[in-house]
């Protein structure tokens, strides 16, 4: 019983000192300015993609929840100028009310153009078009903004990381180079160590391959319910026609969108 005891109060400080020389904090400590430099980068880049996350999954719950009741709105106003008054009430983001905003004044400006002799010759149809399609790329611009980023993160964090741990173990290895004796404990250590670089470029990597899935997805449900609304206003500054108020228009986009 004596000598067990003993043999264990030799054994726990060798434990403590092993634990002390593995870690996070022994790895920075015994990295170069090339180790800490990728690990910045990685941190660098996790914290712009959670912001980019954060700030699109935001503005994606704003646009969702205001998509239904901005086209219903429009469509219940009895002129134009209260359509155009119901729809920026009701859309915080603006960009349904833009893409109605600059319809309406496409359709105006045909209008006093047609009037005064001056346009004459254009048609009202493919001039209220090119507005609506123009004003459809700047609001897909303005919701697809931020994940490249996203993309760019995901694809290329695991890569940076994996140069991290291969610069790890390089540098491990050296500094082992002069030993006389190896043991598997001084290569286990650092090795173990490096490895940490590749599971924090998968850490990194992971929720902005995810999150750029999602709001691709989430982004093809918009521009659909944009793009039908925007049929929608074109067939009514052209030919005067109100196409079911627009909504069911949204909801057949919405199910083609879901079953593709």
């Amino acid at each position: 019983m004596t000598g067990a005891n003993a043999g264990l109060v030799i054994n726990l400080p060798m434990e403590l000192v092993m634990n002390e020389n593995v870690g996070l904090a022994h790895f920075w400590a015994q990295g170069d300015a090339l180790t800490h430099g990728v690990a910045i980068l990685l941190l660098i880049m996790s914290v712009a993609s959670w912001y980019i996350i954060v700030e699109k999954f935001v503005a994606h719950v704003r646009l969702r929840s205001a998509i239904a009741g901005a086209i219903n709105n429009f469509w219940a106003g009895h002129t134009q100028a209260e359509a155009a008054e119901a729809i920026r009430a009701c859309d915080a983001t603006g960009i349904f009310a833009r893409l109605a905003i600059d319809a309406m004044t496409a359709a105006k400006a045909w209008e006093t153009k047609t009037a005064d002799g001056i346009g004459a010759g254009v048609d009202a149809g493919e001039f209220i078009g090119r507005t609506l399609q123009q004003s459809i790329v700047i609001a897909q611009a303005r919701v697809e903004s931020g994940l490249t980023l996203l993309a760019s993160v995901g694809s290329t964090a695991p890569f940076v990381g994996l140069f991290g741990t291969v610069w790890g173990i390089y540098h491990a290895l050296v500094a082992l180079s002069g030993s006389s004796q190896v043991v598997l404990d001084k290569v286990a250590g650092p090795v173990g160590e490096a490895l940490i670089m590749t599971a924090a470029g998968l850490f990194v990597a992971i929720p902005a391959v995810l999150a750029y899935n999602a709001f691709t997805r989430s982004n093809r449900l918009i521009l659909a319910q944009l793009d039908g609304f925007a049929n929608s206003l074109h067939a009514y500054l052209v030919g005067g026609v109100r196409m079911d108020g627009g909504a069911a228009a949204a909801a057949r986009a919405n199910a083609a969108v879901r079953a593709a």
